[in-house]
């Protein structure tokens, strides 16, 4: 299924591209319904995981590399999915989770970090460097960050060979928007300037050889850098075909390269396949995907406060106000505003920070105390048209269908954008 990612660019200059969606997100229901949609197509399905949610330590999910694949493979045989239709994929490895440490010392890590993903069987590997670590500037230098990448690369491309793996395919380049969304209204977003981007892939070239890695990277797939898309906590900044039409006229001079658009999340249909068709094939989303389960949660919280007796008032909203309220360091630093635009930023934000919550034993319970409520009780067609529009009362038959169903619509849109098109 690796080819399925080599061939993008060789797709793109035959004027036939054809895109995928990688679904960046560690929730159950986002992976079912992700794994639900492959096992009814014919290509392969990508997932990403993250850094910080997943790495040798455990990372925020409490979850290794191999606990990660493991987990989606489970998922994968109840739905009835392959082991071969699923690339994974690991995100911004470097040294983020520890760039507080020194830079010896955080890039250790890093570098144990990419051998857990490569070893457990993660064969996309986006390798990020640039942030500086212990008394470093914030943002270092191309020459820096590539040197860096590269001796990440090396450890990666170590490992696949001791372990009789195959050769992992890479992801280099760091100009991406703040994870998870701005912590700010945005009025626009500049794409990334073409000198820049040739440079960045000039300089990683260079530093790769240097490293005796040439073959390595020609399997380099893709450069990340920011073709002007962009979501804050309340607004989302639209994908602007013309603003980036020179950096996507730089692929001309790298036809074996494409770019990675991350922060896709909540585009349109239209946008997506402007992406893809203008060299950004590989479409990034998360929070765009757990947004639609909050939305279909909240939906059920009061269709269940409205029809079944004794279920109380909206009790899983007041839940993950009292958790957020309680422990609020995954949210403080990211909303702004009075109490009440504080508020309605931690359930209803794009970013949707909320999302670190679901797994919290309080959330936990409270999301099963609703679906075990509404479990066997048919929801009125007008009741569910009324907060569910979306939703076909064909597809509400358990409310795990439904949330399944919400998250599944967003997909849609991202794989119809991805379609081939000739």
């Amino acid at each position: 299924m690796s080819r399925f990612l080599t061939g993008l660019a060789d797709a793109r200059r035959a004027r036939r591209p054809y895109g995928i969606v990688s679904v960046c997100s560690a929730h159950p229901i986002v992976l079912r319904a992700a794994l639900r949609r492959a096992a009814k197509g014919k290509g392969p399905v990508l997932i990403e995981a993250t850094c910080n949610q997943v790495n040798q330590f455990g990372g925020y999910t409490g979850m290794t590399p191999a606990d990660f694949i493991a987990f989606v493979e489970a998922i994968a045989r109840e739905e009835g999915v392959t082991r071969d239709k699923i690339i994974f994929g690991g995100d911004h490895l470097g040294p983020n989770p520890w760039r507080k440490e020194p830079a010896a010392v955080a890039l250790e890590k890093a570098a144990g970090m990419v051998e857990a993903y490569v070893a457990a069987g993660f064969t996309k590997i986006h390798l990020d460097a640039s942030m500086g670590c212990a008394r470093e500037p914030v943002a270092l230098d191309d020459r820096t960050v590539a040197a860096r990448a590269a001796a990440l690369c090396a450890v990666g491309e170590q490992t696949a060979r001791r372990e009789n793996l195959p050769m992992p395919v890479y992801v280099l380049g760091t100009e991406v928007p703040i994870p998870g969304g701005a912590d700010h209204a945005l009025d626009g977003v500049e794409p990334t300037a073409p000198s820049a981007a040739r440079e960045t892939i000039a300089v990683h070239r260079d530093a790769f050889a240097k490293a005796g890695l040439s073959d390595a990277f020609k399997r380099v797939i893709a450069f990340v850098v920011q073709p002007g898309v962009e979501f804050g906590s309340d607004n989302v900044v639209a994908y602007d075909p013309p603003r980036a039409a020179a950096l996507s006229a730089l692929l001309d001079r790298e036809p074996a390269l494409v770019f990675e658009a991350h922060s896709t999340d909540y585009q349109t249909q239209e946008a997506l396949a402007a992406l893809v068709a203008d060299g950004f094939p590989i479409l990034k989303v998360g929070p765009g995907l757990t947004f639609a389960y909050r939305e279909a949660l909240y939906a059920l919280d009061l269709i269940a406060s409205d029809i079944v007796p004794g279920y109380g008032d909206r009790p899983l909203l007041r839940a993950m106000e009292a958790l957020m309220l309680a422990a609020p360091g995954n949210w403080s630093g990211y909303y702004h505003g009075d109490e009440t635009a504080l508020r309605i930023q931690r359930h209803f934000s794009y970013s949707d920070r909320i999302r670190y919550y679901w797994t919290r034993p309080e959330a936990e319970r409270a999301v099963s105390a609703l679906l075990a409520a509404l479990d066997g009780v048919r929801i009125p067609e007008t009741v569910l048209h009324q907060y569910l529009p979306m939703i076909a009362p064909t597809a509400a038959d358990r409310p795990e269908d439904i949330l399944i169903a919400a998250v599944d619509q967003v997909l849609a849109i991202y794989n119809s954008a991805a379609a081939e098109r000739s």
